[in-house]
């Protein structure tokens, strides 16, 4: 699993480092949960998981508040040597007690403070760390937005990936990775694709070079990331192959455990590919809508012959 240095966290959270003496750069989250320690702090430590991020508001604060000076200082003592990554207050609540930041800088964690409300910093620090840390692996291929579906466009190198992503974008969508797409599952349900840093905004085109498609086209025509809904498989025209000509079951990939909608395409000569990809970016829109063009035919076939037959 990668990990996400408190760095990087104080910085996409806007925290304020009380702790500014511990090198956060050192120190890594690899946990996308946050735990509030409430049990923690009356002294229960069974199944505690220290690698979380340790998350404290206004019920736990009540609650320290409400202890003798020693009794707190020992709580506080306790859950800040359980090895934890980091210690947020939230709502701009700093510890009362001095001693407390010097707890945090003997056991070298640091202490970070929150503006937001509890609730508020612990739904975006989790769906951002469970979007950092999430299973990733990379594969060729070219990422497009078409009409706010996310399209992998997959097949061998040379059969035309780049070029139709090219004439996507000239036609008004956007571009998120060409050549590697790194493929993160975020959940159960979604995968999400972004570029490398190295290649992002970059096109290659075979006897052209790179072309920038930020500096040519705009920013409108590319996108850091987007949720991956469908795949097209581009493959050689093969005369002995059958191919779907109906449409009415989908087909499949999986990434990750997760499948994805999947959809091999032909190429021969004179196929106008973005037009291809555009039109099964709105079919798979409008199946999952409820509509569905292939049974809709299958239906009125069916009801003709119904029909033929009285």
């Amino acid at each position: 699993m990668y990990g996400v240095t408190i760095t990087e966290l104080i910085t996409k959270m806007d925290f304020r480092n009380l702790t500014p003496e511990l090198d956060t750069d050192k120190i890594v989250v690899t946990q996308p949960e946050i735990n509030r320690p409430a049990l923690q702090l009356t002294g229960f430590y069974d199944h505690f998981d220290n690698e979380r991020v340790q998350m404290l508001g206004n019920v736990e604060m009540a609650y320290l508040s409400g202890l003798a000076h020693e009794r707190r200082i020992a709580m506080y003592d306790k859950l800040i040597s359980s090895k934890i990554p980091c210690i947020i207050f939230c709502q701009d609540r700093a510890p009362e007690d001095g001693e407390v930041l010097d707890l945090c800088v003997h056991y070298g964690v640091p202490c970070l403070l929150s503006k937001k409300s509890t609730s508020d910093t612990m739904a975006e620090v989790i769906r951002w760390l469970k979007a950092k840390l999430a299973p990733c692996i990379t594969v060729h291929g070219v990422l497009v937005d078409v009409f706010g579906e996310g399209v992998l466009i997959m097949g061998e190198s040379g059969i035309g990936k780049s070029e139709a992503a090219l004439e996507l974008i000239k036609r008004g969508h956007r571009l998120v990775s060409d050549d590697v797409v790194e493929i993160r599952k975020v959940s159960d349900e979604t995968l999400v694709g972004s570029a490398p840093d190295i290649t992002k905004y970059f096109i290659e085109l075979r006897g052209i070079g790179i072309i920038d498609v930020k500096t040519l086209f705009g920013v409108e025509s590319v996108k850091n990331t987007q949720s991956i809904d469908m795949v097209i498989k581009l493959e050689e025209w093969d005369r002995e192959r059958e191919y779907d000509r109906l449409g009415m079951d989908d087909q499949y990939t999986e990434f990750l455990g997760n499948k994805v909608v999947c959809h091999n395409i032909p190429i021969r000569p004179g196929r106008n590919l973005a037009i291809i990809v555009e039109s099964a970016a709105v079919n798979y829109r409008q199946k999952k809508m409820g509509y569905n063009a292939a049974r809709e035919l299958y239906n009125r076939v069916q009801a003709n012959i119904a029909g033929n037959d009285e």
